[in-house]
């Protein structure tokens, strides 16, 4: 007895095991996400690109990756199944060579350089308030 081929799953298992997405790449995952209006229900493509900062279990059955992205200033990360159906496809967009498999010290990092691009804000706007100062005085 010989069983036709039976799709169990919506997406090319095969397709995705090839994909090699590793920490440190920026990847664009491309989401259906389901619009519900009035009686009409609506699919549309939605991408997400950021930076790869880990991937868990490899090609396995269960195997999810990170991605890091920053939106309106705020850092905003997603773990996102290999497998799931609601992807629609994964784009390798850049590679990277890292060191580390994973890479979340990149949250920390993040908040220094912020902390740090705030600290030279205040230095400036002081030093500029003090020429201003200057300025009136002379005149």
């Amino acid at each position: 007895m010989q069983l036709n081929n039976i799709k169990v799953s919506p997406i090319n298992i095969e397709a995705r095991k090839k994909i090699n997405i590793r920490p440190g790449d920026t990847v664009r995952v491309s989401l259906k996400i389901k619009e519900k209006d009035k009686d009409k229900i609506k699919i549309r493509i939605q991408d997400y690109e950021g930076l790869v900062i880990a991937v868990k279990h490899g090609k396995e059955n269960g195997g999810t990756f990170t991605v890091r992205k920053v939106a309106s200033g705020v850092g905003v990360e997603r773990i996102f199944p290999l497998y799931s159906p609601v992807i629609d496809k994964i784009e390798i967009r850049k590679k990277s060579r890292v060191r580390k498999a994973k890479l979340y010290y990149i949250h920390d990092k993040a908040a220094r350089e912020i902390s740090r691009k705030m600290r030279r804000s205040a230095m400036v706007s002081e030093a500029v308030e003090e020429t201003a100062k200057e300025v009136e005085e002379t005149k």
